[in-house]
């Protein structure tokens, strides 16, 4: 079955996530995305706060910039919240729009070795491992969790370009593909994918999560339109009824994505109308 979910975007005020997050729990949704986007929101913050005032939701953060953050304080900070919240974590790491790491001084020549190296020693951190390293971006001595977390968490990564995209098969658990992608983006994605993971020997399982635009309600071409950029593939985003979005998501999930998360319009007017449309209304005609 595919697994169904939506985004709380941080153009949104952090206080308002309360409400959509005990939405999202109480209407069912599967889970509830967050994005580190800056200078609006924090993830780990955002995800801590969702998940003390939910009880079953899963909450993804989509994704934290590796150039931002020391990969230690990564670790620390998602073994936390796996100790704390079991079961219900998806931590999700990316390049950064370089744009914004620039304006902070963390901007770096290869995004995509840095990547590399950051997955590798945030998995082996995660998994209890005491992890010593001089890389090209990332360097640690003898770094050990006190806390590690007490099941195998799982690190996705997002990603567009093909390199990137063959090394989230390579180097994580999943991979996160950005709502400018078609369903034929999605196969495109799902054959680097596979050709990482082959040229790393990888045979457990890889979960593809695809992000779909969505728009409902009144003038929802014309918002739909507004929304959509030059880099949008033909056949990204979706506008209509319940019927028209759950149609979009099957054919994603039709392409590969186990995973299908909906985020509405950056000027949607009502975020937990949204939740609760995508988990009561789209959830009951997707197989």
């Amino acid at each position: 079955m595919t697994v169904l979910g939506a985004v709380f975007r941080p153009q949104n005020p952090p206080e308002r996530l309360h409400a959509v997050a005990r939405v999202a729990d109480a209407a069912g949704l599967e889970q509830l995305w967050l994005w580190e986007d800056c200078f609006l929101e924090s993830g780990i913050a955002s995800a801590a706060a969702a998940l003390a005032w939910t009880e079953r939701v899963q909450v993804g953060i989509g994704l934290l910039p590796v150039p931002l953050r020391n990969v230690a304080l990564t670790a620390m900070e998602a073994a936390t919240l796996h100790r704390l919240f079991p079961d219900r974590v998806l931590l999700g790491v990316g390049h950064g729009v370089q744009d914004w790491m620039g304006q902070v001084g963390a901007r770096v020549d290869s995004p995509v070795t840095l990547l590399g190296e950051y997955l590798t020693a945030l998995r082996a951190l995660l998994a209890g491992e005491r992890v010593s390293t001089e890389g090209r971006y990332v360097r640690l001595d003898e770094v050990a969790l006190d806390w590690p977390p007490l099941a195998p968490a799982k690190i996705y990564a997002g990603a567009q370009g093909p390199r990137s995209i063959r090394l989230c098969g390579s180097h994580a658990d999943g991979t996160l593909l950005d709502s400018i992608v078609d369903a034929d983006g999605v196969r495109a994605a799902k054959v680097l994918i596979d050709e990482g993971r082959a040229a790393a020997g990888r045979t457990d399982e890889h979960v593809v999560v695809a992000n779909l635009l969505a728009v409902t309600g009144q003038n929802a071409q014309a918002r739909l339109a507004a929304a959509r950029t030059p880099k949008h593939a033909p056949g990204a985003g979706v506008a209509g009824d319940a019927k028209d979005v759950a149609a979009a998501v099957i054919r994603l999930a039709e392409a590969g994505a186990h995973t299908v998360v909906v985020l509405p319009t950056a000027d949607e007017p009502d975020p937990e109308g949204f939740v609760r449309f995508i988990a009561e209304e789209v959830r009951p005609l997707v197989p």
